[in-house]
């Protein structure tokens, strides 16, 4: 379950142009509605091509391109260069650009593949957009309120939604349960850098085993 809520805290996308182009005249409250409804669909079509694999190396392809639909699905949404960035916290000041590039690239792997392995393990669980929401007119910045709901019991979620430059709402951080995922992260970066003598390279390169 955790897994899975993880996965819905990096958010769900629209993998078409049309939804993406009209991200900036849609309320921000259908548009995590709709793209959940989206993913979730991608999710069956995956899971029955995945478990009708044959051979580890069928089924290793099959992830693959799991994946590549999932990740295809969630650049239109998520602004994982902003987040990583905003992950990165101090020490983005101090990298270069090549740095900064690099970790967006290893987080937003990292989140994919979490995210994407999360689902695949979803059956009974509904997830929901809660009704109301704050007036967005004019606003750069508004938060949604997701639920799951389970056997288990209801686990809430809180999507901030960043109007960007372009006029397209795109996600930019996620509080499940009560956890700031984006401050989690940061607060992960800083510690290993310190444990690193602030060597970047070493934390980017170890982000995945460490944090995913």
């Amino acid at each position: 379950m955790l897994a899975a809520l993880l996965s819905a805290a990096t958010a769900i996308a629209a993998s078409t142009a049309d939804s993406s182009d009209n991200a900036s005249i849609t309320s921000p409250y259908l548009l995590i509605e709709d793209i959940t409804a989206e993913v979730l669909a991608k999710i069956d079509v995956h899971r029955r091509k995945i478990d009708s694999s044959k051979t580890e190396a069928e089924k290793k392809q099959q992830m693959n391109c799991y994946f590549d639909d999932i990740e295809a699905s969630l650049d239109s949404v998520v602004d994982f260069i902003w987040i990583a960035r905003n992950v990165m916290g101090p020490y983005r000041k101090t990298s270069t650009s090549a740095q900064r590039e690099a970790f967006a690239e290893v987080f937003r792997t990292g989140l994919v593949e979490t995210y994407g392995r999360g689902l695949l393990a979803y059956s009974d669980e509904e997830i929901v957009v809660l009704p109301g929401g704050e007036d967005y007119t004019g606003k750069r910045k508004v938060s949604v309120r997701q639920e799951v709901r389970s056997a288990d019991g209801n686990h809430p979620l809180e999507y901030t939604m960043g109007l960007n430059k372009a006029g397209h709402w795109r996600i930019i951080n996620v509080i499940i349960n009560g956890i700031n995922l984006g401050k989690t992260f940061r607060n992960q970066f800083v510690q290993d850098s310190q444990k690193n003598d602030g060597n970047i390279d070493r934390v980017i390169a170890n982000w995945g085993s460490e944090v995913i």
